[in-house]
C-alpha cells in the first residue's frame, strides 16, 4: 500500500492519485499500439523480400548488398535520434518517424534492381531506425514514471505486430503484387498514426511531469555516464545485438530458407516468421513475471542458451515442421534478451543509454541479414544460419558475465 500510495502521487496533474491511473494507461496503450505498428509493417516488408528477389534478378550477395541499405539508413538515424528527442520529445519523433515508416515501406516493390532497392532500402531503413530508438526511449520513460518491468509488453506488441504482418503477408502473397500489398500497408500505417499519434503527444507532458516530481520525491539526479558506465552500457547493447541480429537474420531470411532450402510453398514459408514472431510475443508477455521471480541475469542467460538450441534446429533441420519447431523454440529464447538489456542500459545512464544500447542493438537486427546473405553465397543459408545460434550462445556468457554490473537491480520492486 505504501508504494501505491507513492506511485499515486508521483502521478502528474492529480491530487487525488486515484483519477491519474487512467492517464498512464492511455500513454502506455498509445506506445503499445507504436510498437505493435512497427512490427507490423517490418513483418510486411520482410515476408515479400523473396518475391522482390526474384523481381530484381539479385543473388544472395547482391540482396544482402541491398539490404545494407536498411542497416546504413538506420544506423545513421539511430545516431541522431538521441539528439532528436532531446529537443523535441521522443513521443513526437516516434509520431513523425511513424508517418515516414508508412510511407518508405511501400518503396522496394517499385524497385526494378539490386541497386535501386539498396537506395530505397536508406530510406526505410532511417523511418526504421528512428522510430525504434524514440519508441524505447518513451518506453524506458514511462518504466520510470510507474516504476514497474513492463518493457517487456511493448516488445510483445512488436512481436504480435510482427506476426499479424507476417501472416497477411503470407495470406496475400499468392494473389497480391508485393506492391499492392506494400502500398495497402502504407495505407494502413498512415490510418493507425493519424489515429493513435495525437494520444502520445498528448501524454508527453504527463510523462515529463511524472519524471520531475519523482526525482524531486526521491532526491534521484539524472545520471551521466562515466567512462566504467559507458563501458557497461556498451556490454548491454553488444547483447541486444546478439540477440537483435537473430531477430533480423530470421525476419529477412527465415522465409528464403523454408521455400528455398526446404522447398515449402509461398504462404507456408511466410508462416515460419509469423510462428517466430508469436512465440515471441508470448515469451515477452510473460516477461514482466519472469523478471520478478527470477531476476534479470538467469532470465537473460536461459534465454539465450535457449535461443543457441532453438536455431541450430532451425538451421540444420532436415523437414518443414522440424525447422518451424526450431523457429519457435528459438523465439521464446530471445523474447525477453533485448528488453532486459536496453532497460538495464537505461537504468544505468536514463536516456543515453538507452539510445546507446538500442543503436547497438537494432545495428545487429540490420546488420545481420546482409552478413547472413554473404555467408550463404560462400557455404550455404543453412550454415550461415547457425551463427545465429553462435551470438544467442554469446549473449548468455556476457549476461552472466554482466551480473551486478554497476549495481543495477536484478529485480523491479
Amino acid at each position: 500500500m505504501p508504494q501505491l500510495n507513492k506511485l499515486r502521487t508521483a502521478l502528474p496533474g492529480r491530487t487525488g492519485g486515484d483519477t491519474a491511473l487512467p492517464s498512464f494507461a492511455r500513454l502506455r496503450t498509445a506506445l503499445t499500439v507504436f510498437f505493435a505498428l512497427d512490427g507490423f509493417l517490418f513483418a510486411g516488408w520482410v515476408v515479400r523480400i523473396p518475391a522482390i528477389k526474384h523481381r530484381t534478378g539479385a543473388t544472395a550477395s547482391t540482396l544482402g548488398l541491398a539490404l545494407l541499405g536498411v542497416s546504413a539508413g538506420a544506423v545513421i538515424t539511430m545516431m541522431l535520434t538521441g539528439a532528436l528527442c532531446r529537443r523535441y520529445g521522443s513521443h513526437a519523433v516516434t509520431v513523425v518517424c511513424g508517418v515516414l515508416l508508412s510511407l518508405g515501406i511501400a518503396l522496394p516493390a517499385q524497385a526494378g534492381s539490386a541497386l535501386t532497392l539498396g537506395l530505397v532500402l536508406l530510406v526505410f531503413g532511417a523511418a526504421y531506425g528512428g522510430m525504434n530508438v524514440a519508441m524505447n526511449s518513451a518506453a524506458v520513460d514511462l518504466v520510470t514514471a510507474m516504476r514497474r518491468p513492463v518493457m517487456p509488453g511493448f516488445h510483445a506488441a512488436f512481436s504480435f505486430g510482427g506476426m499479424a504482418g507476417a501472416g497477411l503477408g503470407g495470406l496475400v502473397a499468392g494473389s497480391l503484387s508485393p506492391a499492392t500489398h506494400l502500398l495497402a500497408l502504407t495505407g494502413i500505417g498512415l490510418l493507425v498514426t493519424a489515429v493513435t499519434g495525437p494520444l502520445l503527444l498528448a501524454g508527453r507532458a504527463d510523462a515529463a511531469q511524472a519524471a520531475r516530481r519523482r526525482t524531486a520525491d526521491t532526491g534521484e539526479q539524472p545520471r551521466r555516464m562515466s567512462a566504467r558506465t559507458r563501458r557497461v552500457v556498451a556490454l548491454f547493447g553488444v547483447i541486444a545485438l546478439c540477440t537483435a541480429y537473430g531477430e533480423g537474420a530470421l525476419a529477412e531470411w527465415g522465409a528464403l530458407h523454408l521455400s528455398q532450402d526446404l522447398l515449402a510453398n509461398p504462404g507456408l514459408a511466410a508462416a515460419g516468421y509469423s510462428l517466430f514472431a508469436l512465440t515471441m510475443a508470448i515469451g515477452r508477455l510473460s516477461g514482466t513475471a519472469l523478471l520478478q521471480r527470477f531476476g534479470q541475469t538467469r532470465t537473460l542467460v536461459a534465454g539465450g542458451l535457449t535461443a543457441a538450441a532453438g536455431m541450430l534446429l532451425g538451421a540444420l533441420a532436415p523437414t518443414v515442421w522440424l525447422a518451424l519447431l526450431g523457429f519457435a523454440v528459438t523465439g521464446l529464447g530471445l523474447a525477453n534478451i533485448f528488453p532486459v538489456a536496453v532497460g538495464r542500459a537505461g537504468a544505468l545512464a536514463g536516456p543515453s543509454g538507452v539510445a546507446a544500447a538500442s543503436t547497438l542493438g537494432y545495428g545487429g537486427m540490420l546488420l545481420g541479414p546482409p552478413v547472413i546473405g554473404f555467408l550463404a553465397d560462400w557455404v550455404s543459408l543453412p550454415a550461415a544460419l547457425t551463427t545465429v545460434a553462435l551470438l544467442a550462445a554469446t549473449a548468455a556468457v556476457l549476461g552472466f558475465a554482466a551480473r551486478g554490473a554497476a549495481g543495477t537491480p536484478e529485480r523491479f520492486e
